[in-house]
């Protein structure tokens, strides 16, 4: 099975990965595929821990660039390597997000939500105190309320991201408790012509449902909804393009026979 182009990919470069560039790409080149996209972090004010000090995920945007078009030009014949970048959305700093993708020459942009309320999900402190279904209204509240107000982005980083997180004695998430701020935020995306990074990162590492869930992505297209990126969110080589031929499939199955890659943000479309 020929597999779709990585869109989304974390090395050294980013806060909370050690992997070389290298080895991101020669694991890439082992798996057959043409082309990847690194998307290294840059989540302006994050909030300082004991596990994310301080610029922790502040981008050096200089020295990531640099090594990127050495392993560019070193591989040019073996893969094709785009420049891009994953934000953190908070409203508060939707204007210097927009600042600085708009001082590079990116390739590509994925916007995230990794903070709800100056708080990571990840950590189960989060969770404490808190009610699930609430919880999940908000942040799709956030989500929505965050591309109001940032429009520089290419797509919209794993939809439904909450779920990877959520504890297992907490409610269930089911997307359609969420169905009607869902539609707006796919509503939206498809109006600005923006898409969805398709992010298989749970797939891969327990069997849990893709970001966004497979059902999601079928709403989209039935919206109108028609560019879709693969990401693995890989911060390991052996993260790089995983669960990628069941995604593929899903895809399929979700209506798409095309995806993309893009080139200074403008989508290409490619047979899936």
């Amino acid at each position: 099975m020929i597999l779709p182009a990585d869109y989304h990919l974390h090395t050294h470069n980013s806060g909370d990965s050690e992997a070389p560039m290298e080895d991101m790409i020669k694991s890439a080149i082992s798996r057959g595929l043409k082309e990847i996209c690194f998307t290294e972090h840059m989540d302006m004010d994050f909030p300082i821990t004991s596990d994310t000090p301080k610029d922790c995920f502040t981008l050096n945007t200089a020295a990531y660039k640099e090594e990127l078009l050495k392993y560019k030009e070193l591989y040019k014949d073996e893969i094709t390597i785009k420049f891009g970048v994953e934000v953190g959305m908070q409203t508060h700093i939707a204007s210097k997000n927009s600042e600085y993708i708009n001082s590079e020459s990116f390739d590509f942009v994925i916007a995230s939500i990794h903070l709800i309320d100056g708080q990571d999900p990840y950590y189960p402190v989060f969770w404490e105190g808190r009610e699930s279904s609430d919880t999940f209204k908000h942040y799709f509240e956030i989500t929505l309320d965050n591309i109001m107000h940032f429009d520089d982005y290419c797509v919209l980083g794993h939809l439904d991201y909450l779920a990877r997180y959520v504890p297992k004695e907490y409610k269930p998430y089911f997307w359609q408790d969420y169905s009607d701020i869902i539609d707006a935020i796919l509503i939206h995306l498809i109006k600005k012509d923006k898409g969805l990074d398709f992010n298989t990162s749970a797939l891969f590492k327990s069997g849990a449902s893709t970001n966004p869930h497979p059902d999601i992505l079928k709403r989209y297209k039935e919206l109108g909804g028609k560019i879709i990126t693969f990401g693995s969110d890989a911060h390991t080589p052996k993260a790089l393009a995983g669960a990628f031929e069941k995604a593929k499939t899903i895809a399929q199955i979700c209506g798409f026979d095309e995806y993309c890659t893009f080139e200074k943000c403008s989508p290409i479309f490619h047979k899936l």
